[in-house]
This record gives C-alpha cells, structure tokens and sequence, in this order.
C-alpha cells in the first residue's frame, strides 16, 4: 500500500427490483464473517508506512483481553504530526481530552461503541485490538480519526436514455473513481471530517474537490456545480459505518469512516463534466456489476 493512504473493498451487485421504478445496487462491505469485529490484518503489516517495522502480533493475540507479557510495541509518531498541523492532538494536552466525548469541535466517539483506555497512559486503545505498534504514527488523533466516503452511482444509458442491461437482463451500474497522483491507482473520491464539519458536508465537498476540481472552477460553474451537488446529495444511503482495517492505524489511534450511496435514478443530476483536482490527476465512469471499489485518500 504505498503513500499516505488507506482503503477497504465494498462491493455492488445487482439485486432484483422490488418496485416499479429501479433501485440502484445493493452495497455490501465484504468483512471478516468469523466475528462481529474481525481481526484486523492491514493494521498489523511491517515495517509500517515510510517507518518503522511493527512488533509481530499473531492472530490469537491481538484482542487486548488475552494476556501478552512480553508484549512491547513499537513506539512511533511520524514528525508529521509531531509538527502539530490542524488535523493533530497536542501530545501535551492528552491530559485535557475527552475521549469516548464529543470534545468541542473534535468527535473521539467511536461507530464501534465505547472504547477502552490504557490504565497507565490514559490512552485509547484500539478497538479491535493490537497492532504491533503504539504512538499515532501518521494519523492526527488519538483514538478514531474519522473519514467519509461518497460512491455516486447511476444506471448506465443508451443515447436515448434507456438503460443499458447485461446479457441476462440486469441493468448495468455506473460508479465515480479516481486517479490517485501520488500512487497512479484508481479510488472512490473520499477524504478526512475536518473539525467543524459535519459527515455529509465533507462528503460533498471531498466530491466536488476531487471528482469535479471545484477548486479550480469559475464563479458561475461552481454555482452551477453546487446547485446540481446539493441535488444530488440531497438524499443518501449508509453502505458501512465504522472500523477500517489501515496499514496507518496504531494501537492508539485508528481510522473509522462513513461511506454512502448517492444514486442518481433517473439520469437528470448526475450529469456533470469530471475533471480530476485536487489529489486525483484523473476522473472517470467504470461500469460494473460485480466489481472491487478501493477507498484511498490522505490527509
């Protein structure tokens, strides 16, 4: 997994229609099935990203309830975040937050539930357990660092607007990705909730920076352009809600994210002209009706 970046697969396939009218399809994150919270793989690989190697958890012993003595973490923040950007904690002020809270403008709740603390350090730990490596590496907060992730679907269309359909009949699906500059890999558009923002208002904007480079528009396309996102945006549908298995997690800081389904039905909103800005060089529709969608971004 090379650059500053996570991703988990979701796939779409197609479902029968219950109603008159078509409905997009269904999402479904593809998990560990073992478990309710499945042991997390990514988040144990070494050496860690553009850092150190992590010490080697094996599976049985990654859940914090089972005793590991001679367990010693790798201790490592990325000078990064040492620097103490926007997007950071204040180490010296670990004594002052507010975890499983709503602290002020930061939410270090967790989708998962409440999280546990080390007694010693008074630091989250990570929900689904160990991961060989202790500090925050590169992500900004203690405990969860929260993302979202907008998939924007429409049915694929014929010049005179009739859908186009498979071999065996099942209508065929049009999703949203991107090119990554700094990796070259395609990716659905997604991106970090800043303080202050809200999840849908990160969802929108993360789209329209890197799917449409908003910020590169004049004044009366970004209006047009607002106008149509609003649209589209408008209604939504929670395709997964919670941990992310990341090769940046730690054992004290981790990545949760809210991914939704924005499906244009009827072929009127979704009709914008891509350009790819922002951290994507290139934009464009894949069709599908069975395929592995990658979730990348940085910080």
């Amino acid at each position: 997994l090379p650059g500053e970046g996570r991703y988990f697969f979701v796939f779409l396939s197609p479902v029968k229609n219950t109603n008159k009218k078509n409905s997009p399809a269904t999402l479904a994150t593809k998990t560990d099935m073992a478990s309710a919270k499945p042991t997390h793989i990514v988040a144990r690989r070494s050496p860690y990203q553009n850092g150190p190697a992590r010490q080697s958890v094996e599976d049985d012993l990654v859940p914090w309830d089972v005793d590991q003595p001679d367990y010693q973490p790798t201790d490592y923040t990325a000078d990064v975040v040492k620097k103490m950007p926007v997007w950071a904690d204040d180490e010296s002020k670990i004594s002052e937050m507010k975890f499983n809270e709503v602290d002020g403008d930061v939410d270090r709740t967790s989708f998962e539930g409440p999280y546990q603390l080390d007694p010693e350090t008074k630091l989250p730990l990570n929900v689904r357990g160990r991961t060989g490596m202790k500090g925050r590496g590169l992500l900004g907060r203690f405990g969860p660092n929260h993302a979202a992730d907008p998939i924007v679907t429409r049915w694929q269309r014929y010049k005179n607007g009739q859908i186009k359909k498979d071999e065996s009949g099942k209508p065929v699906l049009e999703f949203v990705s991107i090119k990554r500059k700094d990796t070259g890999e395609w990716a659905i558009p997604g991106g970090m909730v800043e303080v202050g923002d809200t999840v849908s208002a990160t969802l929108k904007k993360e789209f329209g920076e890197e799917a449409l480079n908003s910020t590169e528009a004049d004044e009366a396309t970004l209006k047009e352009m607002q106008k149509r996102l609003d649209q589209l945006f408008a209604k939504g549908t929670t395709v997964y809600k919670g941990y992310v298995d990341d090769p940046r997690n730690t054992d004290n800081a981790w990545m949760e994210t809210v991914a939704m389904n924005f499906h244009d039905n009827d072929g009127t909103t979704f009709n914008f002209d891509l350009q790819g800005g922002d951290d994507a060089s290139a934009v464009r529709n894949f069709f599908c009706l069975f395929f592995p969608l990658f979730f990348f971004f940085s910080f």
